[in-house]
């Protein structure tokens, strides 16, 4: 009687361990709207890689690059409703969903990479990512995008005078939209996928984005100049619709994790370590280079600050502000 029982309790046992040892394998979507010889997809190329010869094939990753299943609004939507699995996204996009979020972008924040990276790595992240979390996202970690940077046809920029009057694309930002608009520029709205032509056209003197982005994507190609005023960081979160998230097991769960910072660790470094190198390629193709003074510029930007400010919430500002100055003295 005594055997029997025990055999009884070890099958239910197996039992119970039998759908986590059997499980039937999970794939994950994972889309971005970065082209495929961008860091970005190559950092997630890495984390595919990764995620499945670490779970021996039990979750694999898809991957959807150039913003083939929709807008970056439109699958950041998908990713909250669980229609995609990830997204790798700007930190700006999550404003439509939580207005803290534009914090970030408050222009002239930080002093460098790394103090960026601390900030958002360490305080925000536990500040942000439970926000986050309220509206259906999940935050694995930080990747990476860049210090934003001003093209144009008309002229070198040396002072914030020189950009009054550009016609300057700007994403569909209204934080962005402000500081333009703060310099003196007129502010336009263009599609991305439009905006080579716009430029070729003369439909806009200039844009402004991170140097790789301005490079991989050919944006120097018609433009003259191009000015390093490093205006705004912007940072990419790889999110994961909780949806999704709760299917993994907490061991799938802590793969994913960790192999999603290696992968933006791994981008951070790609775009960092090569920005000089492709301000040095779009110089040798004829494109003029300035390295204004930043302290005008910050000057000439407050009023986007106070503006940003009320959209934010003064006192989301003075919480995020607190936490840039704290790394700032390290």
């Amino acid at each position: 009687m005594k055997k029997s029982l025990l055999r009884l309790v070890a099958a239910w046992g197996f039992a119970a361990l039998a759908p986590a040892a059997h499980a039937e394998p999970v794939v994950l979507s994972l889309v971005h709207a970065a082209t495929t010889t961008h860091p970005a997809h190559l950092a997630a190329l890495q984390f595919a890689k990764r995620v499945e010869e670490r779970t021996r094939g039990q979750v694999s990753v898809e991957i959807f690059p150039a913003s083939q299943l929709g807008s970056e609004n439109e699958l950041l939507q998908k990713v909250r409703l669980g229609a995609v699995d990830m997204d790798v996204t700007s930190m700006n996009y999550l404003i439509k969903y939580e207005k803290t979020f534009s914090v970030v972008i408050l222009p002239y924040l930080f002093d460098s990479y790394s103090h960026a990276h601390r900030v958002l790595d360490g305080p925000a992240m536990k500040w942000l990512a439970p926000l986050a979390e309220k509206q259906g996202f999940i935050v694995l970690s930080n990747w990476e995008w860049g210090f934003r940077n001003l093209t144009n046809n008309k002229r070198p920029i040396n002072v914030p005078e020189d950009v009054r009057g550009l016609r300057v694309r700007v994403p569909p930002v209204a934080e962005l939209e402000a500081t333009m608009e703060a310099l003196g520029a007129q502010v336009s709205k263009v599609g991305f996928k439009e905006l080579p032509q716009a430029l070729s056209q003369g439909v806009v003197d200039g844009q402004e984005n991170p140097i790789n982005v301005i490079y991989y994507n050919k944006l120097y190609e018609t433009q003259k100049h191009l000015a390093l005023t490093r205006h705004v960081y912007y940072n990419t979160l790889h999110l994961m619709s909780a949806t999704s998230w709760a299917k993994l097991t907490p061991a799938q769960q802590a793969i994913v994790r960790e192999e999603s910072k290696a992968a933006g660790d791994g981008m951070r470094k790609k775009i960092i370590d090569e920005e000089e190198q492709l301000i040095a390629r779009m110089a040798a193709a004829g494109v003029k280079v300035t390295r204004p003074d930043p302290a005008p510029f910050r000057a000439a930007t407050q009023s986007a600050r106070a503006e940003i400010a009320r959209f934010a919430g003064e006192e989301n500002v003075r919480i995020f502000l607190k936490m840039v100055d704290a790394e700032r003295k390290q």
